[in-house]
C-alpha cells in the first residue's frame, strides 16, 4: 500500500510504502505544480502507557464482559491509538489477579488484544496510603510491596507486566525495585508521600518514570524540599503528565515539559467513561460523576473534584499545541515515539523504513485535530465515515 501525505515533522509531502506489515519506504514528492492541500497530515500511531478504559469498559471492573479486551482496542483506533498499556490499579489480591488472567487470555485467544497491548500498567497496591497522595484508590487494599505476590500477579499477566507504579516511602522498597529492574519491569513513582532521600534511593535503585506528576499528590505540601520538586530535579526520571487541561495548569506543564525535554511524555490516563456522552453517570469509583461537554469528569456533588481524566491522546495533542505549549510534531511524539522509546518498542523508530506501519492521518480543522484513518501493522483498521 502507498499513501501520500504531509509529514507531521518536516511539513513537506511524502510517498509511504507499506509492505508485510512495516514501512518499506518514506520518498519525498516533488510539489512542483502540484496541490498538496489536500493532503492529510500522516504521523506514528499514539501509544498510552496508562489507560484504565474507554467507551464504558472498565480494566478495573471484574469479571470482564466477554471479547471486552479486543473491543477496547479496536474502540481505541478510532482515537489513533495503536498500542497500549491497560492498567490495571488498587485492589483485592484476587481482583487484581482476575484482572491480569482476564488480559492474558484476551491476548492469547485475540490477535488484535495480543498486537495492541504492549504490556500491562500494574497501578498500586503499594502506593501510599495517606489521604491526597492515594488518590482515589482504595485504602482498604493499599499494601508495602510484596515480592512473592507481584511475582504471582506477573504469573498470572503471562509475564505481560511492564510497568509499575508504586511509592517508595515503604521500608525496604529500593529493594523490590532492584529486583522489577533486573526483571526487566520497569518502576514509575506515583501516589506518593516519599521523601526526597526515598525517591533518590528509588532511582538508585532503578525506579525510571513518574506517574502522572503533579496528580495523585496533596492538595498542599511543603514548599521546599516536596517529592514533586526531587522528581523533576531526578535527571533519570521520565515524566508522564495528563495534558487535558482540566488536571494540571498549563504553567505546571510548561515547567515540565522545559525541565524533562525529551524525556516528558503524554498518557490519558483515561477511564471507562471516556468516549462517552456528556452526562451524569455512576463509577464504582467516584459515585456519582459528571462527564460535562467540555470533557471535565468530577464529582457530582463538587465540580472542583475530578474523578478522572475523560479525554484521549489526541485531546492532550491538542490542548498543549493550542496553548502553544509545544510545537505539533514534539507534542505528538510525547504521545507516540517517546513512549514507544521509553519502553523499548519496535514503533520507537517512528516514520522510518524499517519501522511497524502504526500510522495515522489526520487533519487540522481550527483548533481540532481530526483524524481520519488508522493503520496498524500497515493495514487499515480505522477510517472515518462522512456523514
Amino acid at each position: 500500500m502507498n499513501l501520500k501525505a504531509i509529514h507531521y515533522a518536516t511539513g513537506e509531502p511524502v510517498s509511504i510504502c507499506m509492505e508485510q506489515g512495516v514501512i518499506k519506504s518514506i520518498e519525498p514528492v516533488k510539489s512542483e505544480n502540484r496541490d498538496t492541500s489536500e493532503l492529510a497530515i500522516v504521523a506514528p500511531g499514539l501509544v498510552d502507557l496508562q489507560i484504565n478504559g474507554y467507551a464504558g469498559h472498565d480494566f478495573n471492573q471484574v469479571p470482564y464482559p466477554d471479547k471486552m479486551v479486543g473491543e477496547v482496542i479496536r474502540k481505541l483506533w478510532q482515537e489513533g491509538v495503536t498500542s497500549c498499556f491497560p492498567t490495571v490499579i488498587t485492589n483485592s489480591d484476587q481482583a487484581i489477579q482476575e484482572a491480569l488472567e482476564s488480559i492474558a487470555l484476551a491476548c492469547r485467544q485475540d490477535p488484535v488484544a495480543d498486537h495492541g497491548i504492549a504490556g500491562i500498567h500494574l497501578e498500586g497496591p503499594f502506593i501510599s496510603p495517606n489521604d491526597g497522595a492515594r488518590g482515589a484508590h482504595n485504602c482498604d487494599y493499599v499494601r508495602p510491596p510484596n515480592w512473592e505476590l507481584f511475582n504471582r500477579w506477573q504469573e498470572a499477566s503471562g509475564g505481560r507486566i511492564r510497568i509499575i507504579t508504586l511509592s517508595p516511602e515503604w521500608p525496604n522498597s529500593a529493594q523490590f525495585i532492584s529486583k522489577c529492574t533486573e526483571n526487566g519491569v520497569t518502576v514509575s513513582i506515583g501516589h506518593t508521600s516519599a521523601t526526597p532521600e526515598q525517591i533518590a534511593e528509588a532511582v538508585e535503585a532503578g525506579a525510571r518514570m513518574s506517574t502522572h506528576l503533579g496528580n495523585g499528590a496533596h492538595l498542599m505540601m511543603p514548599r521546599h524540599p516536596n517529592y514533586i520538586w526531587e522528581q523533576l530535579a531526578q535527571d533519570r526520571l521520565w515524566s508522564c503528565v495528563i495534558a487535558d487541561g482540566f488536571h494540571l495548569p498549563d504553567q505546571v506543564l510548561k515547567v515540565v515539559f522545559k525541565v524533562k525535554g525529551a524525556q516528558a511524555m503524554l498518557v490519558s490516563d483515561a477511564v471507562s467513561l471516556s468516549g462517552l456522552p456528556a452526562g451524569t453517570y455512576t463509577s464504582h469509583i467516584g459515585g456519582s460523576v459528571v462527564l460535562t461537554p467540555e470533557g471535565k469528569l468530577h464529582l457530582a456533588d463538587n465540580e472542583n473534584l475530578l474523578a478522572g481524566s475523560a479525554q484521549m491522546l489526541l485531546r492532550g495533542i491538542e490542548h498543549v499545541t493550542n496553548r502553544n505549549l509545544a510545537e505539533l510534531a514534539d507534542a505528538w511524539d510525547m504521545a507516540s515515539v517517546r513512549t514507544s522509546r521509553f519502553m523499548k518498542l519496535p514503533t520507537a523508530a517512528g516514520l522510518t523504513p524499517g519501522a511497524p506501519a502504526d500510522l495515522v492521518l489526520f487533519r487540522r480543522e481550527g483548533s481540532r485535530i481530526r483524524l481520519e484513518r488508522t493503520f496498524k501493522s500497515g493495514k487499515q483498521v480505522f477510517l472515518r465515515e462522512e456523514t
